[in-house]
């Protein structure tokens, strides 16, 4: 504020004064997309009938990783990664993934990963439900 008013005091009167401000906002958000059978991800994905064992897992996955993602169980979201592997993002109590059969958003942190207990997902519809963990899924033979 003093600045203005220094430049204010020493412009003549003839000279107009003209002041203005720029704000630059950028905004990435990110879409996932349901994985369909037949198509996306990039590799052939188990079939969703597949039974799953929750291991474990990461406190953060890296977004660049991510190719999709499935509904198996009420409360979570399973990622489908480039490499193959699968985690089970369950989401934070009174939050049902039936809102993101469409899909979901994910706005990045400058750390390049989705993470438990900070990040979101956003659903087309309005529905946002914050990660509660991630559990590593193994498939279950059926021999066994």
């Amino acid at each position: 504020m003093l600045p203005s008013v220094l430049l204010l005091l020493i412009a003549s009167g003839a000279e107009p004064v003209q002041m203005a401000q720029l704000t630059i906002q950028q905004r990435i958000i990110i879409r996932v997309p349901m994985a369909k059978k037949g198509r996306a991800p990039a590799r052939p994905a188990p079939e969703d009938q597949q039974a799953w064992e929750e291991k474990k897992g990461p406190r953060c996955v890296a977004l660049r990783s991510i190719r999709g993602a499935s509904i198996v169980v009420g409360n979570g979201v399973d990622l489908i990664l480039a490499d193959n592997h699968r985690y089970r993002a369950r989401l934070e109590k009174g939050c049902d993934s039936d809102g993101f059969y469409s899909g979901f958003y994910v706005e990045p942190d400058d750390d390049g990963s989705l993470c438990s207990g900070r990040d979101e997902l956003q659903a087309r519809s309005g529905l946002s439900c914050g990660i509660d963990s991630f559990r590593r899924l193994i498939p279950i033979d059926e021999e066994d």
